[in-house]
C-alpha cells in the first residue's frame, strides 16, 4: 500500500487532504500537534472522522521534535510528504512572531531534513499567496514578483520556498511549493472571514468589513484546493534543462523544485462574499466598515496556467456555492 505523510492533518485543509487520500487507497500518516492556536475541540472532531479509517495512523507530535519525526520516518517509511502544517494567520504574525518562526521555519527544516534521511518521492508544501504582498500586476504569477512580503507570516513562508529550492539543489529532493489563494469550504478555521461572518451573521452580530469591503480575494474551494494537491503531487518536478540563471524564472530551476498557483482566477470582491453569506443564512449582515488592517494585501488574482497546463485541473467552485457548502456544514455541526 502506498504511504503519505501529511503534516497538519488535523488542520482544515490536512483534514481534507487527508480523507481524500484515504479514500484513494493510500496510507495516511497523519501528523499534528494540536496546538491551542483556535478551539481544540473542532481538530479533535476532525481527527475522531479520519480515526474510523482503518488506513489512517495518527502521529499527535510537533515539527520541532526533530527525533520524533525521524522515529516516525524509520518505521513507515512513507513515499510521499504533503506538508501543511503551519502556524497560519496574518494579523497573529503581528502579535507572536516566534510562533510563526518556530513552527513554520524551524518545522520546515525537520521535513526537508526528514526527507534527505528518509528519501521520498516528491514533497509538496503549501505555500500562500500573501507572499505577493506588495506586488501589484495582475494576475500574480509565481514567475515574476513575491520579493516583498508584508507580513511575517508571509515571510517565513517566503523563507519556506528558499530552504526548499537550496535542499532540491544540494540533495536533489524533488519539491513543489503550493501557493494557495483564500482557502475556504466546509470545516474552516474559526479565526477565518468566513466562519467569523457566518456565526455573527446568524447570532445577529456585526461583522466588521476590512478597507470598507473594497478588498479583492482569488477565494478558492477547499475541494478545489485538495485536487489540486493530489494532482501535482503525482507529479514530481523534474530539472528544467533550459533554465537560464540570467533570466532567473522564480517558478522553476536547474535543480527538482517548483512553484505553483492554486487559485480559483476568478478575483471576487469582498462586498460580493458577503452577499454571499447573506443569502446562504437567509439573514442580513450589520455591516461595520472598518480601515485596511495592517499585514492584508489589497487584492489576489492567481495566474494558473501552469498549474492547469501541468495538471489538466482549473478550480471553477463559485462562491456562491462554495459559501452555501459551508453554511449547511456550520449548521449541521453547531446544530444553529
Amino acid at each position: 500500500m502506498r504511504k503519505v505523510l501529511v503534516t497538519g492533518s488535523a488542520g482544515f485543509i490536512g483534514f481534507h487532504l487527508a480523507s481524500r487520500l484515504l479514500a484513494d487507497g493510500w496510507q495516511v500518516i497523519g501528523l499534528d500537534c494540536v496546538s491551542p492556536y483556535y478551539d481544540p475541540a473542532l481538530k479533535e472532531a476532525r481527527v475522531e472522522i479520519l480515526r474510523q479509517h482503518p488506513n489512517f495512523i495518527e502521529a499527535r507530535t510537533s515539527l520541532e521534535d526533530r527525533d520524533a519525526v525521524m522515529a516516525l520516518m524509520a518505521e513507515h517509511a512513507p513515499q510521499r510528504i504533503v506538508h501543511l502544517a503551519a502556524q497560519p494567520g496574518v494579523r497573529y504574525s503581528l502579535e507572536a512572531p516566534q510562533a510563526y518562526v518556530d513552527a513554520n521555519v524551524t518545522g520546515f527544516l525537520t521535513v526537508l531534513e526528514a526527507a534527505r534521511a528518509h528519501p521520498v518521492d516528491h514533497v509538496v508544501f503549501a505555500s500562500t499567496s500573501s507572499i505577493y504582498g506588495l506586488d501589484e500586476t495582475m494576475p500574480l504569477s509565481p514567475h515574476r514578483g513575491g520579493n516583498h512580503p508584508i507580513s511575517l507570516y508571509a515571510a517565513t513562508k517566503k523563507a519556506n520556498e528558499a530552504m526548499a529550492h537550496s535542499y532540491a539543489h544540494l540533495f536533489r529532493i524533488p519539491l513543489t511549493g503550493l501557493r494557495f489563494f483564500t482557502v475556504y469550504g466546509p470545516w474552516a478555521r474559526p479565526d477565518m472571514a468566513l466562519y467569523k461572518f457566518t456565526r455573527a451573521i446568524l447570532s445577529g452580530e456585526p461583522i466588521d468589513i476590512y478597507n470598507n469591503g473594497e478588498m479583492l480575494r482569488d477565494f478558492t474551494y477547499v475541494d478545489d484546493i485538495v485536487e489540486g494537491i493530489v494532482r501535482i503531487a503525482d507529479r514530481p518536478p523534474a530539472v528544467n534543462e533550459d533554465w537560464d540563471a540570467a533570466a532567473s524564472d522564480p517558478a522553476t530551476s536547474s535543480a527538482p523544485y517548483r512553484i505553483h498557483n492554486i487559485g480559483n482566477s476568478e478575483p471576487v470582491k469582498l462586498l460580493r462574499y458577503v452577499d454571499a453569506i447573506e443569502a446562504a443564512c437567509g439573514v442580513k449582515a450589520i455591516r461595520n466598515l472598518m480601515p485596511l488592517q495592517p499585514g492584508d494585501v489589497l487584492a489576489t488574482w492567481a495566474d494558473v496556467d501552469d498549474l492547469t497546463q501541468a495538471t489538466g485541473f482549473r478550480p471553477r467552485t463559485s462562491v456562491e456555492d462554495g459559501v452555501r457548502a459551508f453554511v449547511e456544514w456550520y449548521r449541521d455541526f453547531y446544530k444553529v
